[in-house]
């Protein structure tokens, strides 16, 4: 079929008639799909169910250090479990704190500490007329809740093949002191699946703030969420690059094993220079006497080093790479060649990235919903939840069924199709 924008009106008309149709076949046929999270299926989470057995009642508790995981102490977390989560972020043991589940609350935690208290001895935030934060776009819409929760202004950044438009990263870095940070997920970004170049990487760590409290916030979500054996992007380890540039505090890395065991019950942990581990820990001796060294333990025995938890990542790859590929070859037979969308094709992760004709991605979603698929609100992936082009969607195709993703996918792309030849219908 030719492209949509080379149909007559006629064409498009009898286009739009024989859609309508089918749309309305498939909203009689009752779907109940929600694909608006990137989460792990059941299956995956089964996959896990070994770690509860680790750990038994007539267990020895005690971690390296002899310290019993059930008692305080350790506010940093067990020797076993740093070295556990340097080994995925590809940092020292001696770089990082374990907390509890969440990188999440570690980013909304630091985000918060600098707000009150500022970053090793600046001004607090809360006392500054102004606050900014760059964001990649399209990008993960829980970071950029965070700061629009503290008032922050967040300035959009395009994303490229490489990573963020960079040259405006140091434009704005180098010559506005009120940028006090960038969102980063540098490894199969959410939602694109892009991970960021050498030459991106080594311009992070040689940028030039004029703000001395400025920081890379380093989400490293997806550090082993390969779909494929033969074919992985790797990326360079910043706190080392951000070393040999000479700004060895610039970075707060994060990651946690939210999709590599329980998402509720997981271990996340941050990465950073010794500088800025000491400054963020004399409010965590306020904040906690220590998180679950119990379940440090559990993750540690279980997975024992990093090899064991490559190979439990291969088990989940098995799970997730048919997913992708069967909405790949959906998006490609159906809408290859129309020129009414354009999609992602990562190497892992969790997410498609899907960019519309411009204008159409609420009208995609309504429609998606109408018929009984939820997907993630058109417009999440931009600060303020406001895409100036009306264009991304995310796809994550993790958590259905693989028939049900199948059945997602034909009415995700029966719902491009009939809001594309309406848009087009509209300017004609």
């Amino acid at each position: 079929m030719k492209p949509y924008s080379e149909m007559s009106r006629e064409e498009l008309e009898a286009q739009k008639a024989e859609l309508t149709k089918q749309f309305e076949d498939a909203k009689g046929k009752g779907l109940k799909l929600d694909m608006s999270r990137g989460k792990p299926e059941p299956a995956q989470l089964d996959m896990g169910m070994g770690l509860l057995d680790v750990l038994t009642s007539s267990s020895d508790m005690k971690c390296m250090e002899g310290i019993d995981t059930r008692n305080y102490g350790l506010m940093d977390g067990i020797t076993e479990a740093k070295h556990l989560m340097a080994d995925v972020m590809g940092v020292p043991a001696e770089n990082v704190i374990v907390y509890g589940n969440s990188s999440l609350a570690i980013m909304y935690d630091t985000v918060s500490r600098s707000v009150t208290h500022g970053v090793m001895g600046s001004t607090p935030w809360c006392k500054l007329n102004k606050v900014k934060f760059l964001c990649p776009v399209p990008g993960y819409d829980r970071h950029f809740a965070i700061t629009e929760h503290f008032g922050i202004e967040m300035i959009s950044i395009p994303m490229t093949a490489a990573g963020p438009d960079m040259d405006l990263v140091e434009k704005y870095v180098s010559e506005d002191e009120a940028v006090k940070g960038i969102w980063c997920v540098p490894k199969y970004s959410n939602p694109s699946g892009i991970s960021y170049s050498d030459e991106t990487v080594r311009r992070f760590a040689a940028l030039k703030p004029a703000a001395k409290d400025f920081r890379i916030y380093w989400d490293n979500a997806y550090a082993v969420h390969h779909l494929y054996e033969d074919k992985q992007d790797d990326i360079l380890e910043i706190l080392s690059e951000c070393e040999k540039a000479g700004n060895p505090d610039m970075v707060f890395e994060f990651c946690s094993t939210s999709k590599i065991t329980f998402s509720g019950a997981g271990m996340a942990a941050m990465a950073s220079s010794a500088a800025n581990l000491a400054d963020v820990k004399k409010t965590l001796t306020l904040q906690t006497i220590g998180y679950d060294k119990v379940n440090q333990l559990r993750h540690a025995r279980y997975f024992k080093d990093l090899e064991g938890m490559r190979a439990h990542m291969k088990k989940h790859a098995a799970i997730i790479r048919p997913k992708f590929e069967a909405v790949l070859a959906v998006l490609e037979k159906e809408l290859g060649g129309l020129g009414i969308g354009e999609w992602t094709k990562p190497l892992g992760g969790y997410f498609i990235s899907f960019n519309a004709m411009e204008g159409c991605a609420k009208a995609i979603v309504a429609k998606c919903k109408e018929a009984g698929v939820v997907l993630t609100g058109a417009g999440a992936t931009y600060p303020y939840g406001k895409d100036p082009k009306d264009s991304n969607i995310r796809i994550a195709p993790t958590f259905p069924t693989a028939e049900e993703m199948a059945a997602a996918t034909d009415l995700f792309v029966l719902c491009v199709k009939l809001v594309s030849v309406e848009k087009l219908l509209q300017a004609a």
